[in-house]
């Protein structure tokens, strides 16, 4: 994967920013809380949205001040582009998602759940994978040093793509403990529902049931009987009940009646009172009208005495009204008038107002934008005399290297050929003496070949004295037992009885070439550790040489970054000076506005005034115009109320008429009333009532019977139906063990699978990554204390001295373990990228302020480290990093900077080292 661009409006301290990425390693530069890591956060986001803000929330990613933010990724992955865009907005207090889409070579996908999960599936990782393998984020280089055991396993493991298959054995072992807690539930089900329909099987259901059956039947026949007997009973009960309810209704009209009545009359008098009430109110209003009228006649002399006749004031004339409202309207037009001259007196005193607020805030500005500048300059005054302390000691470095690169050489000759490299004992140490610089390797390989011969040659001859040692031991045996060492005959026959000297002068002649091979080991032995030395030494020159090369380079952009920081104060200096002289002259441009203010806002109270004289006159006009409305109001009242006291009047007579209907209504019902016919209801009620309740008594003993005797036949059937659903229930739970049993064993073997499939696979990466850990290790660490790196099954870590003690992690110094730690990190992101099966597609290598814990030795290794991952291949590294030392391996520099004025930063790009030598060129 390679990022290709991120544009950002908006985010964090950025307002503006659009950076095209190169392949390759690019350096983001810049002082401390100049807002480099921001844009790698704003990459992480880009990719996880929410799951990149840690603790943090959307509020946070939006500009201070600001309402709205986008962020744009483009990116390639297995040589294919894609794109998302991410839009927030604030919506009260809260910010949220406006827009998310990831466009893809083959669709479109919206919605930030949606990309989030497209995101990891395309990466094969989640945001926190992304951070524990490629994003390197400040402050987090000792991680995975820091986590426990089990921590720092499950974070690998899930790299590895491995705690998926943990997941899945615990799965299955929970599946297969749930079988099991089922199955042996099932079986407890099937023992108890086996036995229950055994215990039924016992009964005589059937027969019961036909018993129960023919009583109940009997017992109907017998509740129909007397069923039919009480329902003659209710109906004579209904028929005297008729005739009360009838003598009831006309006894409750009579009452109905004799309320209506009073009621009438009741009405008939209140309204009465209402007529006198009304007759009043109309008196009343007619006083009112006088009273106003004699109001307005005041009101239209004063006015005549002020500002001359303003109409006709006898009667009620419409010309009255039109000369009123005339008038008004005069006096209106001349009052918009003087509204539009004071609004713009107004405008004017704000438009100046506002000019000379504006002019004393820009002389305000300017005097804070000169003391800042001054400020500034006294910075770079102070950050110049330490620039020129560190100038001299990198010199006086420059020179120490120098001094040891001289001292380690001249242990070397000068290179011309002193020998022909024989194997004499004559002189071959004066020639290892004298081998020149960069030979060494090739007079040690000499040196080796010839000690494997003489190892050969003594390995032969010990064989030798081996086999001559068994032939002595032979002769001697031979010869105690009294025969010939040579042909087994006895002596006083054999002509061979000297044998055995012969081969003893024989093993003193090996054993005497042996102990000469053997000093001629030991001889070669010495010459190849004095060799060795030298090149140990050859190795120490080149590692002075590379760091002498870095601090020359080092050296002399520091003193370009001095000259740069000269002109920048004395830069700084004139422009405070100019900033001063222009404030200035913005005072005095605002105190001049100040005394055209005071002039027109004199003009503006004399306008005040005249408005309001108008409007004292306009209010007694609008008096006069509402004193003949209301008088007109009261008209209309006297009038409704002469309305309402006929209307009263009317209702009355109506309401007499009702009365004398419902009087005669009334005599007509207490003629009605027949007592004897009433009587004789009342006994047949209560006769048929006490027959009722005596049947009632035996209906409920004999529906009580009934009752029983259906529920005996309901428990019963209920019985029959329970074994019924008992035997189809024994069959289900049968087959629902069998089934159960089969599923137990596949989940148990499932679980296993799962086990041995995961050790197998954690062995073989922690095989690999231990490999290629230990060759990140060496590649860049020149530290020779250190001979390995140990990385057993459960990723647990040991360091291993020359001398074959072990280290914790924890044990090295500050910028070892940061050191180590960035080992690691990219051991594992090689890991993923070359993968166990083959290689995969990789995210950028990310590493935000790696030189935190870093000291300037450690960050020379740092710098070799970068340059070593992107010789083996990958394709793009983003480093963030203050350290000027850090520049000289970029492939492409990115500078941020953050104007001190707005707090914005902004992005430009720089020169590398390499391409500043190609212009010059």
């Amino acid at each position: 994967m390679r990022v290709d661009r991120i544009r950002l409006l908006n985010f964090k301290c950025y307002g503006d920013a659009d950076l095209t990425l190169k392949r390759g390693v690019t350096v983001v530069h810049g002082v401390n809380g100049s807002g480099k890591s921001t844009l790698l956060e704003a990459v992480f986001f880009a990719l996880y949205g929410s799951k990149a803000l840690d603790d943090r929330t959307l509020d946070d990613v939006i500009t201070t001040g600001e309402e709205e933010a986008e962020i744009e990724l483009w990116f390639t992955h297995d040589n294919r582009e894609y794109r998302v865009e991410r839009r927030l907005k604030l919506r009260g207090d809260r910010a949220t998602t406006t827009k998310c889409v990831l466009e893809t070579p083959a669709d479109t996908v919206e919605g930030a759940r949606d990309v989030r999960r497209t995101i990891t599936e395309l990466l094969r990782m989640d945001a926190e994978a992304f951070v524990n393998c490629a994003y390197v984020r400040q402050g987090e280089v000792n991680k995975l040093i820091h986590a426990s055991p089990s921590d720092r396993q499950d974070m690998i493991d899930d790299l590895l793509q491995l705690g998926a298959l943990e997941e899945y054995r615990e799965r299955a072992s929970e599946a297969r403990l749930g079988v099991k807690t089922v199955l042996d539930g099932q079986r407890e089900v099937l023992d108890d529902v086996r036995s229950q329909v055994e215990q039924k099987e016992t009964q005589d259901l059937h027969d019961t049931l036909n018993a129960l059956e023919t009583e109940r039947d009997e017992l109907v026949d017998e509740l129909e009987h007397y069923e039919t007997q009480r329902e003659q009973a209710v109906d004579t009960l209904e028929t005297a009940q008729d005739v009360l309810d009838r003598h009831e209704e006309t006894r409750e009209e009579i009452e109905t009646l004799t309320d209506a009545i009073d009621s009438l009359q009741s009405k008939i008098g209140e309204t009465e009172r209402q007529r006198e009430t009304a007759q009043n109110e109309i008196r009343d209003r007619k006083d009112t009208r006088e009273k106003l009228a004699e109001e307005r006649d005041d009101l239209l002399a004063e006015l005549d005495r002020e500002v001359g006749p303003a109409g006709d004031t006898d009667g009620d004339a419409g010309t009255d009204d039109e000369t009123i409202e005339s008038h008004i309207a005069d006096l209106e037009a001349r009052d918009e008038e003087l509204q539009d001259e004071l609004a713009d007196v107004r405008a004017s005193i704000q438009t100046k107002t506002e000019e000379r607020e504006r002019l004393r805030e820009a002389a305000a500005d300017l005097d804070a934008q000169a003391t800042d500048a001054r400020e500034d300059a006294a910075e770079f005054g102070e950050r110049l005399a330490d620039d020129e302390s560190e100038i001299d000691a990198r010199e006086e470095k420059l020179a120490d290297l120098e001094d040891e690169i001289e001292s380690l050489r001249e242990r070397f000759a000068d290179g011309e050929e002193t020998d022909d490299g024989g194997s004499d004992n004559d002189g071959d140490s004066d020639n290892d003496a004298a081998v020149a610089f960069g030979e060494t390797q090739a007079r040690l390989d000499e040196l080796e070949t010839e000690r494997e011969a003489v190892v050969a040659d003594r390995n032969d001859i010990t064989a030798d004295i081996k086999a001559v040692d068994n032939a002595i031991e032979e002769a001697e045996a031979l010869l105690e037992a009294g025969k010939c060492p040579e042909c087994g005959q006895p002596v006083e026959n054999s002509p061979h009885v000297d044998v055995l000297d012969e081969k003893r002068e024989e093993r003193a002649e090996l054993a005497e070439r042996r102990a000469e091979l053997e000093a001629e080991r030991a001889e070669l032995d010495a010459r190849l550790e004095d060799l060795e030395a030298l090149r140990e030494a050859e190795r120490r020159v080149e590692r002075l040489e590379d760091n002498r090369d870095n601090v020359a380079q080092l050296l002399a952009e520091k003193r370009e970054a001095v000259a740069e920081r000269r002109d920048q104060r004395d830069a700084l200096r004139e422009e405070a000076d100019d900033l001063e002289s222009e404030a200035e002259s913005k005072r005095e441009a605002a105190d001049d506005l100040e005394s055209e203010i005071d002039e027109i806002r004199a003009t503006l109270g004399e306008i005040n005034g005249d408005r309001s004289a108008l409007k004292e006159t306009i209010q007694t006009l609008e008096r006069v115009r509402e004193i003949a409305d209301e008088r007109a109001e009261l008209a209309r009242e006297i009038e409704t109320r002469r309305e309402r006291r006929a209307d009263w009047q009317e209702m009355n007579d109506e309401r007499r008429e009702t009365l004398s209907t419902k009087r005669d209504r009334k005599r007509d019902l207490d003629a009605e009333f027949d007592e004897d016919r009433v009587q004789t209801a009342r006994e047949d009620k209560q006769n048929a009532e006490g027959y009722i309740d005596q049947v009632d008594e035996k209906l409920a003993e004999l529906e009580a019977e009934r009752d029983d005797l259906q529920g005996k036949i309901g428990g019963v059937e209920e019985k029959l139906d329970e074994l019924e659903r008992l035997r189809d229930r024994l069959d289900t739970v049968e087959q629902r063990c069998e089934t159960l049993e089969s599923l137990y064993g596949e989940a148990e073997t499932l679980q296993t699978t799962y086990g041995e499939l995961r050790s197998e696979l954690r062995q073989r990466n922690v095989e690999t990554l231990e490999r290629l850990l230990n060759e990140t290790f060496e590649l860049v660490y020149q530290n020779d204390s250190y001979a390995g790196i140990d990385l057993d099954g459960d990723y647990q870590l040991t360091v291993y001295q020359k001398d074959g003690e072990s280290l914790d992690p924890e044990q090295l110094s500050g910028g070892e373990r940061a050191l180590f730690n960035l080992s690691l990190r990219c051991a594992i992101y090689r890991l993923l990228a070359e993968g166990v099966e083959g290689a995969a597609p990789m995210p950028p290598l990310i590493l935000d302020e790696p030189t935190v814990f870093l000291d300037s030795g450690h960050v020379t290794q740092l710098v070799s480290l970068v340059e070593s991952m992107r010789d083996l291949g990958v394709e793009q590294i983003v480093v963030v990093s203050h350290d000027r030392e850090l520049v000289g391996a970029a492939d492409s520099l990115v500078r941020v900077e953050k104007d001190a004025t707005s707090n914005r930063s902004r992005l430009e790009r720089g020169e590398t080292p390499e391409t500043t030598l190609l212009a010059a060129e």
